[in-house]
């Protein structure tokens, strides 16, 4: 089984190049996550005529997540939204079972600028995210925490450590909310496969970042240790960030034994 997490950065506006990525690479699962369309506005038919089935959790705009599934799988939603504040309205977080695994595709807060309320914001719902793969990991099942997390884990993950000291994606706080999910036991299947890093899912679409290969890796998979022994392949379709009128982030996906 190929799952893919893939930050779209809008739906409508890159539609054709989703298509053409899920034509040519044929994920079995594959996780988007800034949709930025409304509930009615998600183009579901477009996914049939793709073969795929769908569930998503739209928002007008802004955020939204989507789990794609071939057809033929077996397809549940589990949840929509990040559970631990009732205040909390921004589409970000949509969990799903397919086969037997458990899909957790996730929008992780930007939290820029820093320091301030957007940052704090970050942190706290990483700490909610903490407590939701700590619900996940006592179920002992095969499962995958994916999707757009919003963090560059160390410096080998990103182009130039000095050039985004500044970032929230690179604060301290940011690094130990993320090492704390690998302390619980998930695995890091990108950083897993590539230890010496140097491997980067997004490119800014200004500076020339993408024609300089200055980049960053802020997309992950996290596997329980039951999904984990099955990791065959991971990878990130970089091709897909040089088309024409391409998402800033690129594919990411992993390989499983099923």
């Amino acid at each position: 089984m190929r799952i893919a997490t893939f930050n779209i950065n809008g739906i409508k506006a890159r539609l054709p190049r989703l298509l053409e990525w899920l034509d040519e690479t044929k994920p079995d699962v594959a996780c988007l996550q800034e949709i930025k369309s409304q509930d009615d506005g998600f183009p579901a038919d477009e996914f049939e005529k793709a073969g795929y089935q769908a569930i998503w959790h739209g928002q007008k705009s802004f955020n939204g997540v989507a789990i794609l599934a071939k057809d033929g799988l077996s397809l549940t939603e589990r949840m929509r939204g990040l559970p631990g504040d009732e205040s909390d309205d921004q589409a970000r977080y949509l969990e799903a079972e397919v086969e037997g695994v458990v899909i957790a595709n996730l929008y992780l807060p930007n939290g820029n600028p820093q320091p301030g309320p957007k940052f704090d914001y970050k942190l706290a719902w990483m700490e909610r995210l903490r407590a939701r793969m700590a619900a996940i990991w006592t179920e002992e099942r095969p499962a995958v925490v994916l999707g757009d997390f919003n963090v560059i884990p160390e410096d080998k993950d990103v182009w130039s450590p000095p050039a985004m000291s500044d970032d929230a994606l690179m604060q301290p706080a940011s690094r130990d909310a993320y090492a704390r999910l690998l302390g619980d036991g998930w695995t890091d299947a990108i950083d897993t496969l590539n230890p010496r890093g140097g491997v980067w899912t997004f490119w800014d679409y200004q500076r020339g970042a993408w024609q300089r290969d200055h980049g960053f890796r802020i997309d992950h998979c996290l596997l329980s240790p039951e999904l984990a022994d099955r990791l065959v392949a991971a990878g990130v379709d970089k091709d897909a960030r040089g088309r024409e009128k391409a998402s800033d982030h690129a594919p990411v996906w992993v390989e499983v034994r099923d």
